[in-house]
């Protein structure tokens, strides 16, 4: 007999235009959000925090797995990527509700060891109708060993109809890190990043590149009805990304041609 699934989580929260218009301000865009504003793709990640006391965090910074997210033995968690259907626009400063759920947890044997895979969806309501529904993949992995070998990135696409250079900043990690409650140390304890999880400097946010590149597509598209994004290589705080956009699909292509991000829009 299989266990049972754990039950859904719900939260609410009120939508606080002060915090949409922060990130805003971190993003170096005059802020524009004010009560009863539809807030733009994506920001609903600066809400609907999870704030648990420092017993109940893990090692990284994020609350310790088990309960809603089973706990496979594996300690290295990676957001790889989501799916979103826009179903109507969030208003800012209007109580929500986001109710999550388990999809998917398996446990599989990779080239590099064991990974588990987790998706979570997430249904988020105002005034009693269904505005967005996402499904957040994550990836849990073994600790780094210093023999163990780098996967290749793979390699960007260049036949960009438009594209645009980002930078990114320690500060920057540090603010989306505060705006989205976002514990993970990989993203602001430089220490932490290179010698526990192995990586050669602080680790820009892949929420923070999907939503980049939301904002790109929405430039394009106008509102979103539909994004799906796959994270295929970390990106640094030290590198420059390109955001490239082609007839519905985006992509972060790194300094040296590799592929950070995938993503379609519709």
């Amino acid at each position: 007999m299989q266990d049972a699934p754990p039950p859904a989580l719900s939260q609410s929260d009120i939508l606080d235009p002060a915090r949409a218009n922060a990130l805003e301000i971190a993003l170096g865009q005059t802020p524009t959000i004010i009560k009863g504003s539809p807030l733009p793709a994506f920001y609903h990640q600066l809400y609907f925090w999870d704030a648990q006391p420092p017993v109940n965090l893990g090692r990284d910074g994020h609350p310790k797995i088990g309960g809603l997210i089973p706990d496979f033995g594996l300690p290295r968690r990676m957001w790889a990527g989501g799916e979103l259907t826009f179903h109507a626009p969030l208003i800012a400063a209007i109580p929500a509700l986001k109710i999550t759920t388990v999809n998917r947890a398996i446990r599989k044997q990779g080239r590099s060891g064991p990974l588990a895979f987790i998706t979570l969806r997430h249904d988020i309501h105002q005034n009693g109708t269904l505005c967005l529904t996402e499904c957040q993949d994550l990836v849990y992995r073994q600790d780094h060993t210093t023999d163990a070998p780098h996967p290749r990135a793979p390699q960007a696409r260049t036949d960009e109809t438009h594209h645009e250079d980002m930078s990114f900043t320690s500060t920057l990690l540090f603010r989306y890190s505060a705006l989205t409650f976002n514990g993970h140390r990989i993203h602001y304890d430089l220490d932490y990043a290179r010698d526990i999880e192995g990586y050669g400097g602080l680790v820009v946010h892949g929420p923070l590149l999907a939503h980049l590149l939301m904002r790109l597509a929405t430039r394009h598209l106008g509102h979103l009805k539909t994004f799906t994004f796959r994270a295929t290589a970390p990106l640094l705080h030290t590198e420059t990304a390109t955001l490239c956009w082609n007839n519905g699909t985006a992509w972060v292509r790194g300094p040296e041609g590799q592929q950070n991000m995938i993503a379609t829009a519709t």
